[in-house]
């Protein structure tokens, strides 16, 4: 994640409706609270990670035919041995108790854009069919700034299927700037010209 240190116009602020923004909002307070946001906050992104990195982890979380206990058992021993913090393993328990695991990546991106807004930062999605060089993302953090959202957080992540290019996701706006979508259009546009 990169942030900017300019400061300008309003921050998006973040709405906690919906299930993933409840249970987001609970576990940030629940930090707050005991006083260790900024670890459970690091912990919270680890945990995204994992999952976006983990085929079995995911597989595991997404599969609603395990029984609850199982799935419980195995997303719980992961955690553990990956050394998160009890906060975050009983958070996760509530979470498989509900039968909410299926969605508990999104509830911790929606953590991410919670703690974000209370920042005064604007949280960008990124995806990009290869990892953003140090000189695409500064340059990318210039043209977000110029487009009115110079406190940004960029949250990244790869995906081969786009071929090349980026989209940018910033709140409800999308900017698709991705070889998958060109050629989609190309396509199209010879179909209409035969």
């Amino acid at each position: 994640m990169v942030a900017s240190g300019v400061t300008t116009a309003q921050p998006v602020a973040f709405a906690a409706n919906g299930l993933e923004g409840r249970y987001a909002t609970a576990l940030y307070e629940l930090a707050a609270e005991q006083q260790q946001l900024d670890a459970v906050l690091d912990q919270g992104a680890a945990l995204a990670r994992l999952i976006d990195e983990s085929a079995p982890l995911r597989v595991v979380l997404a599969d609603t035919r395990l029984d609850i206990l199982v799935s419980r058992k195995a997303v719980l021993a992961a955690l553990e041995a990956q050394g998160f913090s009890s906060i975050i393993r009983n958070f996760v328990g509530v979470i498989a108790d509900n039968r909410r695991l299926p969605v508990l990546r999104r509830i911790l991106a929606a953590l991410e854009a919670l703690a974000a807004s209370r920042r005064g930062e604007v949280v960008a999605e990124v995806a990009s069919a290869q990892p953003l060089s140090p000189e695409q993302r500064a340059q990318l953090q210039i043209r977000l700034a110029e487009a009115g959202y110079a406190r940004v957080a960029i949250r990244e992540r790869v995906d081969a299927s786009l071929l090349g290019g980026f989209v940018v996701r910033v709140g409800a706006k999308l900017y698709d700037a991705s070889l998958q979508t060109r050629l989609f259009r190309l396509h199209y546009a010879m179909k209409g010209a035969a």
